[in-house]
């Protein structure tokens, strides 16, 4: 591809989550970049960093053709300036929507000012503006029934409050007129430098299980619940794939070709939302969307034998007691500490008798409510395959993949070297 042939683009949001990923599949350390100019755009600053950037994504920023802009994306003039290219360069072609508020305790509002809102903002400008692809990376906030896999074409059911506002955010950005949207909804991700998420959090659990030569115990036997993986680096080739794509076909065609009506949340969930501008409940809205997970077929005990194993230990459950505890409490303050009490000590242990030590870390041991409660994910991904050809890099869940992972945060100094006790 010439240098006239490449997009430019731009990436919001998502720099605690996977959007550092995404620059180093567009810009990449080492070949050809696959856009003439991106920037990066987000609230945390790089410089200091206010946030994990991992070593990949500090390199990258070196080079010329990209740049950071720290904003405040909810306010619709700095939205608009960060739209306008550098002096001497052509309008933005592709856009990469990864913002939203990823914590689980955030109320309504909240997710509606920084998950909503700020999309709103982004769709809306990005329409005005003539974008040819504006690819909205939503998370994997939904309960999904345990049975089988589910394609684009059901209605799942959004998890929590969080998964309330990013489903509605969906609606908000396919209502948008002549916005070339496409939605892709990868299942849980993981992959080097990814701090973020729940496979994140079990791989460092498991390895303190390993280090104390004990089984690492979860909560919902017999574990059979979908947990559907998918490696970052498939979410970011994906997501490129899908620019281009819609890039090509336009909107209008690419309802025709991978449109799905994108459901309404119940009444009930969104009634905070009131005022605040939001499609009617009634309203059909189609636009493209493509789920994304690997051929593992992965499971919540599938996930912890695979990474307990690569510890040398186990994977079990804890005792009925325990199980029993959890389902009445609804995960209380007290049950989450008494499962958190062991593995955090330990990783307190290893980072602090490392050699050499690792006095700072952005792993944590702690698994919070939203990482101990029942997750089920299933998602059919066989339409992004047969409709875009995208092929998976990745299509297992395995040991090297996370072998991987950990060699890249221990060359960094973020991951404990110590011996089992």
């Amino acid at each position: 591809m010439s240098a006239s042939d490449k997009p430019s683009a731009i990436i919001f949001g998502g720099l605690n989550t996977w959007s550092r990923k995404f620059a180093c599949h567009l810009v990449p350390e080492e070949g050809e970049s696959l856009v003439t100019h991106l920037r990066v755009v987000d609230k945390f600053s790089v410089n200091p960093p206010t946030t994990y950037l991992g070593s990949e994504f500090t390199n990258v920023m070196e080079k010329p053709n990209i740049e950071y802009k720290q904003a405040n994306l909810t306010i619709p003039a700095t939205v608009s300036k960060m739209f306008d290219p550098p002096e001497g360069q052509a309008p933005y072609t592709y856009i990469f929507d990864l913002t939203g508020e990823v914590r689980h305790d955030r109320p309504d509002m909240v997710q509606i000012q920084q998950t909503v809102n700020i999309s709103r903002l982004l769709g809306e400008e990005a329409a005005r503006r003539g974008v040819k692809a504006y690819v909205r990376v939503t998370q994997p906030f939904y309960d999904t029934p345990e049975k089988g896999s589910h394609d684009e074409k059901e209605s799942v059911k959004p998890a929590g409050v969080r998964g309330v506002w990013w489903h509605e955010t969906l609606r908000v950005l396919a209502d948008i007129e002549n916005l070339n949207l496409v939605i892709l909804r990868p299942g849980l991700v993981y992959g080097p430098y990814i701090e973020y998420g729940i496979l994140t959090t079990t791989m460092t659990v498991a390895s303190v299980y390993g280090y104390l030569k004990k089984p690492m115990k979860g909560l919902w036997s017999p574990g059979k619940n979908p947990m559907n993986t998918v490696h970052v680096a498939d979410v970011a080739g994906s997501a490129f794939a899908l620019a281009v794509w819609i890039g090509k076909e336009g909107r209008k065609e690419a309802d025709i070709l991978a449109g799905e009506e994108i459901t309404s949340n119940d009444k009930s969930k969104i009634k905070a939302g009131e005022g605040q501008n939001l499609p009617d409940p009634g309203k059909k809205l189609i636009a493209p969307l493509f789920n994304l997970v690997d051929d593992s077929n992965s499971t919540l005990v599938s996930i912890g034998a695979e990474i307990t194993g690569m510890f040398g230990t186990t994977f079990g459950f804890h005792d009925f007691f325990m199980t029993t505890m959890a389902k009445i409490t609804k995960l209380s303050e007290s049950v989450i500490e008494d499962i958190n009490e062991e593995h955090v000590g330990g990783w307190t242990e290893m980072i602090t008798t490392s050699n050499p030590p690792i006095p700072n870390t952005p792993l944590s041991a702690y698994m919070d409510e939203s990482a101990l409660q029942k997750i089920s994910v299933a998602f059919n991904a066989e339409k992004i395959k047969n409709v875009i050809g995208y092929t998976l890099k990745y299509p297992q869940f395995s040991q090297t993949a996370l072998q991987d992972v950990v060699d890249r945060w221990k060359a960094e100094g973020n991951w404990p070297n110590v011996e089992p006790k």
